[in-house]
C-alpha cells in the first residue's frame, strides 16, 4: 500500500475576499484553517470505521486529502455559498459518502441541495444512513470573493 488509509475526518468551511480570484480562494482556505497545506482533491468516499473529530491544526505543507466545494465571484453584492455533506452508514464496515456543491445563493438553499445529493447517493447504494453532517460557507461579495467547504481526511 503506497498511501495509508485515513482513520479520521473533519469538516471545515471559510470565506474571504482577495485581490484576485486565487487570492480570495487562498484566503478562504486560511479562514477555514487549512490554508498552509497542500490539498489533494479526492473523490468522495470516507473509509469504513473512520472517526469524526473536531478540526485539528495540520502540519505546514502536509499533503491533505480533501473533498471540497468552492465558489468564487467578482460580482459585488452577489451571495455565494459552498457546502459539503457527508453521510455515515448504519453498517460500520461500509464506507461513508461525501457530496460537494456550490452556487450563487444562500446557505440554506445550498445545504438542502447537498444533503439531498448525499441521500440520493446512499439510496443508489441501497444503504441506510446513520448520520449526516453538513457544513457551508456563505459570502456576500465585496470585490472578489470566495467560499469554501471541505471534508478533510487525516491519519
Amino acid at each position: 500500500m503506497l498511501v495509508p488509509t485515513p482513520s479520521k475526518y473533519f469538516l471545515v468551511a471559510g470565506s474571504s475576499e482577495g485581490f484576485m480570484p486565487l487570492n480570495a480562494f487562498d484566503n478562504a482556505l486560511l479562514n477555514a484553517g487549512i490554508g498552509n497545506t497542500n490539498l489533494l482533491k479526492m473523490s468522495s468516499i470516507i473509509p469504513p470505521k473512520c472517526q469524526k473529530i473536531d478540526p485539528i491544526t495540520l502540519p505546514y505543507g502536509a499533503l491533505v486529502p480533501v473533498a471540497y466545494a468552492s465558489k468564487g465571484s467578482q460580482m459585488p453584492g452577489e451571495v455565494i455559498t459552498a457546502a459539503v455533506a457527508c453521510a455515515i452508514p448504519e453498517d460500520n464496515e461500509k464506507p461513508g459518502l461525501i457530496m460537494e456543491f456550490s452556487a450563487a445563493g444562500h446557505k440554506e438553499e445550498v445545504e438542502a441541495i447537498v444533503i439531498k445529493m448525499v441521500e440520493e447517493g446512499f439510496l443508489k447504494r441501497k444503504e441506510k444512513i446513520r448520520d449526516i453532517f453538513c457544513i457551508s460557507a456563505e459570502h456576500k461579495v465585496e470585490h472578489t470573493g470566495a467560499s469554501f467547504a471541505a471534508v478533510v481526511l487525516w491519519f
